[in-house]
């Protein structure tokens, strides 16, 4: 890919993150009935999943099958070196610092990161309460309409905050432990994917999978903290 090229996509990446207000919220683990609140700062978070044709910047050897498809079977440690590379080459702040298998997040940094398993669920729900923002086969890609195979994003009606496939087509890693004592490093990642019933297509649906797993209908979407001045 050719500078130009490269200074395009950044430009696009930079004109399709979304700045949210801050707030609270409460999540939910429906096995474990815990109920935690969180609050939280402005942050943007991208429209779309990181798509293939972007992740080829990172990996050009990362087999396309369709430029404008969320890329899929990315870990989780692939999906946080991708942030700090998309950073450095923004001339952003990196995000993430790596201690062996330990990662650091620096939340004050401007560069590009996974969200956090709140911000995700407030972007996801946009100001409403209910377990999907609108008529789940217009906003998403679940089991029942999507022919078995992953879509192009941003083809389904977006949420009120203007993002779009945060339910169904792909499931989205953030950065949160599952569950440390339980589950050691497994992650978290939400949203529901294209071979999931309706039931598992809901702003509230919480999964996890070890960080350096694979997985057919995984991908991620950014953030940024803010303030942004880049």
């Amino acid at each position: 890919m050719t500078q130009t090229s490269k200074a395009r996509s950044l430009e696009q990446i930079k004109c399709e993150m979304i700045v949210l207000k801050g707030g609270e919220i409460t999540l939910h683990d429906e096995k474990t009935k815990r109920q935690w609140s969180v609050s939280l700062k402005p942050f943007a978070i991208a429209k779309f999943a990181v798509t293939e044709q972007l992740y080829s910047l990172f990996n050009p050897t990362q087999a396309i099958t369709d430029q404008k498809n969320p890329v899929t079977q990315v870990t989780w440690y692939e999906a946080i070196r991708f942030c700090n590379f998309l950073s450095e080459l923004a001339g952003l702040q990196t995000c993430y610092t790596f201690h062996s298998e330990e990662i650091e997040c620096n939340w004050e940094n401007n560069g590009y990161r996974l969200p956090s398993e709140a911000e995700w669920e407030h972007a996801c729900r946009a100001g409403t309460t209910e377990v999907s923002y609108g008529e789940l086969d217009s906003i998403a890609w679940h089991k029942e309409n999507s022919g078995n195979r992953v879509h192009t994003v941003g083809l389904k009606i977006p949420n009120d905050w203007g993002l779009y496939d945060t339910i169904g087509n792909v499931w989205e890693w953030c950065w949160d432990l599952f569950d440390s004592e339980v589950y050691g490093p497994y992650r978290v990642f939400r949203g529901g994917g294209w071979f999931d019933s309706p039931r598992g297509c809901r702003a509230s649906c919480r999964h996890k999978s070890h960080p350096t797993f694979e997985i057919d209908d995984l991908g991620f979407r950014l953030a940024r903290s803010l303030p942004i001045n880049n």
